[in-house]
């Protein structure tokens, strides 16, 4: 299926702005994407026409709410290929998500018990788990990246063992653009006994999932970084799985009956989502599903490689470009610098350009430190952006070049 670019474009109006007297050129999607007309109006029309709280309420409109919100857990279990309805919780992020399940392991784990993450994940799979050990007096074991940016596996596969509880790796990295070998991962972490806990933030809208098929123990990711609206996250748990881990957080609907004497909790999915949920946001998601899907998984991760290739060759043609992350098996991510410059100078020149990048660490502070820099200018890319994009972002990083040179 050939993508009608000019047609994806056209859903997305903050596009057609611009920006310091320029056309808004948009290559900051590694940290978030932008909104499809389909999604905001259904956030625009739940508050116009169906705003109500979900569950136990016996009017017209609380039936209407819950009836669209579980709809959405209906489309995310298919999306992803989960077994069961149960299996997807609702949250606020990806952040969220890992939080929920490292606290629970918090209570899980002992001293001699051991966690592994990798030297490239985001921040959220980082700090969850060291205040995870710190409660539980279990130790963090980091898999080393390579100067290619693809984990170290033998050093992986050399560290694992029967003290491992738990793995924590994401599937795709936000700074380098990596997919992970995460399939390896599951299965020698399963052959020893340990859970597995892939951040798939990046994934979504670049792999094809099959949670049944991966067979991780815990997927979470976030709605705003697959053209969804923000405050909105899942986790994905097998059954048994979430049903190790203890309630996260109390209040209304995450309980059966509430006494003074005994509180019990309500069964999955709703033990894990206290309180009022962000309901607009997860009736949106809906249709960042269903645009996604419209579109094709396999046809955006195709369609972005070819962006992807281009722009590495064009950007590299630059003089004193150094990029970072250079395995065979990446998405649309370039993480660089320029000998010489700051990434953030390189980023404000750029900005007034019309053109928005993300510089700085990227909540990658231990892999920047690893490549021994203070950060780096990212370009990320989505499925509306385009080859004209491209030549407009590296003129402007030339003209920023000889700027700051």
């Amino acid at each position: 299926m050939i993508l009608n670019i000019e047609n994806i474009r056209a859903q997305f109006p903050i596009l057609a702005q611009q920006i310091h007297g320029k056309n808004l050129v948009y290559l900051d999607n590694g940290a978030t994407t932008q909104k499809p007309v389909c999604v905001i109006n259904a956030i625009t029309n739940y508050y116009k026409n169906e705003n109500s709280n979900v569950h136990r309420g016996v009017h017209f409109l609380s039936g209407l709410a819950t009836k669209k919100l579980e709809r959405t857990r209906i489309a995310v279990k298919k999306f992803i290929g989960a077994k069961y309805n149960h299996e997807i919780i609702f949250t606020k992020g990806a952040t969220d998500s890992i939080n929920l399940v490292a606290n629970g392991y918090s209570t899980l784990l002992k001293k001699g018990d051991e966690i592994i993450i990798s030297e490239l994940e985001h921040h959220s799979n980082i700090v969850p788990w060291q205040i995870c050990c710190e409660n539980s007096g279990a130790s963090l074991k980091i898999i080393p990246v390579k100067d290619d940016g693809e984990l170290d596996m033998d050093c992986f596969y050399n560290m694992i063992s029967n003290h491992t509880k738990i793995v924590a790796i994401s599937h795709i990295s936000n700074t380098l653009g990596t997919v992970n070998p995460v399939e390896k991962i599951i299965s020698k972490a399963h052959e020893l006994g340990a859970k597995v806990l892939i951040d798939g933030a990046q994934a979504t809208t670049h792999v094809n999932l099959n949670m049944i098929d991966l067979d991780a123990d815990y997927y979470v990711f976030s709605a705003h970084k697959m053209y969804g609206p923000t405050g909105v996250g899942v986790l994905y748990g097998k059954e048994e799985a979430l049903n190790s881990l203890p309630v996260y957080q109390g209040g209304g609907e995450m309980i059966k009956d509430v006494s003074f004497k005994k509180t019990t909790y309500a069964p999955l999915p709703h033990k894990f989502e206290a309180g009022t949920p962000n309901i607009a946001g997860i009736i949106a998601l809906n249709e960042a599903i269903t645009f996604v899907l419209k579109l094709g998984v396999e046809n955006i991760y195709n369609y972005e490689r070819e962006l992807l290739e281009y722009a590495t060759n064009e950007i590299l043609k630059i003089k004193g470009v150094v990029i970072y992350g250079n395995s065979k098996n990446k998405t649309g991510i370039i993480s660089f610098n320029i000998n010489g410059l700051h990434p953030y100078d390189i980023g404000v020149i750029i900005d007034k350009l019309g053109v928005a990048i993300r510089t700085g660490h990227h909540c990658t502070q231990p892999l920047m430190e690893r490549f021994k820099i203070p950060g780096t200018a990212r370009i990320s890319f989505a499925v509306y952006n385009t080859i004209e994009e491209i030549d407009i972002c590296i003129e402007a990083i030339k003209k920023a070049k000889s700027m700051l040179v």
